[in-house]
């Protein structure tokens, strides 16, 4: 019997300089403003830090990614801080250099030179979304929120310079509105998604690599037919309840390595930077549609207690 995900009740307290009120909604696909790639797109570049780890700055720097607006010299200069639950808004950014120049050249990483993450404080709201740059360097994209209450925006890029790595900034969004307390997901192992289902098989541990598995299942049978997105068979990122710290987790194996099947199982190597609870959101494309499973999973050290006998083992419904 394998050991399983540890699913907790998604308890955590969050930390008191973020006590504004949370915004809940359901979590949904992301918003693409180019066509998708088909096949997942080489680093012609030095390999720079893993992203499971936490953070993608240099070991002089441990602060997990996501944390920081500004980093190695760039800021996320977010220009819109506030904006109305329920409406169609635009949420427009640049990034600046040590120059306080707006970044114009990126590498791209997975088909896109920028992803935005937007996530709400409970971890219950979550887009993945691709906005469009001008040439001025001003990114934007529309957005709406389902709620009102705090928010947080994650830009992950890679300047266009000879010596860069990949980095992701942070910075916080308020959603005004009709306040209501949110309502938790309930945790389990396996997720529904409107007619798929999800399982998620592994430990997540602070400080190690460790596999973990998530298999997609479509009306009680395998798909093994999903669809490439953002160049590979998933696309998966954890944040860390509390301070909302950011894992940008890679896929093992790419669309077209020779190895690497589509479905239904997507393989990830992920690395917790610290004992606590995270989500996990898992993009997937089945027939032209992008869809997201949210996980609560509980990242413990090794050796930790086992169940007592009587207990229900960790991979199963609690």
């Amino acid at each position: 019997m394998n050991t399983g995900v540890k699913i907790t009740a998604f308890t955590a307290a969050l930390a008191a300089t973020f006590a504004a009120a949370y915004g809940v909604g359901a979590a949904t696909g992301p918003v693409t403003s180019d066509p998708e790639p088909a096949a997942h797109a080489k680093h012609n570049r030095p390999a720079s830090p893993d992203h499971s780890a936490g953070g993608h700055s240099g070991p002089a720097d441990a602060t997990p990614a996501g944390l920081q607006i500004s980093q190695a010299g760039y800021t996320l200069d977010l220009r819109t801080s506030r904006l109305t639950a329920g409406d169609k808004n635009e949420l427009r950014f640049a990034i600046r250099d040590q120059e306080g120049r707006q970044v114009t050249t990126y590498r791209r990483e997975h088909g896109k030179e920028l992803h935005l993450i937007l996530a709400s404080r409970d971890l219950v709201t979550y887009r993945h979304l691709h906005p469009t740059r001008a040439a001025d360097g001003t990114w934007s994209t529309p957005v709406t929120l389902p709620a009102a209450g705090s928010y947080r925006v994650f830009a992950d890029f890679t300047p266009a310079t000879e010596d860069a790595t990949n980095l992701t900034l942070g910075a916080d969004l308020a959603a005004s509105g009709t306040y209501k307390a949110p309502a938790l997901p309930e945790p389990a192992a396996t997720i529904t998604v409107d007619d798929y289902t999800v399982t998620l098989d592994g430990d997540l541990r602070p400080g190690k690599a460790t596999e973990l598995t998530l298999t997609v299942n479509r009306d009680g049978r395998p798909v093994t037919d999903l669809q490439p997105y953002l160049g590979a068979y998933g696309h998966l990122v954890a944040l860390r309840s509390g301070d909302l710290a950011y894992l940008h987790v890679h896929p093992n194996g790419e669309p077209g390595d020779g190895t690497t099947k589509p479905g239904p199982s997507i393989s990830f190597t992920a690395t917790a930077p610290s004992a606590g609870t995270y989500r996990l959101f898992l993009d997937f494309q089945h027939k032209g549609t992008v869809r997201t499973a949210a996980f609560t999973v509980q990242a413990e050290t090794a050796g930790a207690p086992e169940p007592e006998d009587g207990e229900e083992h960790s991979n199963h419904r609690h």
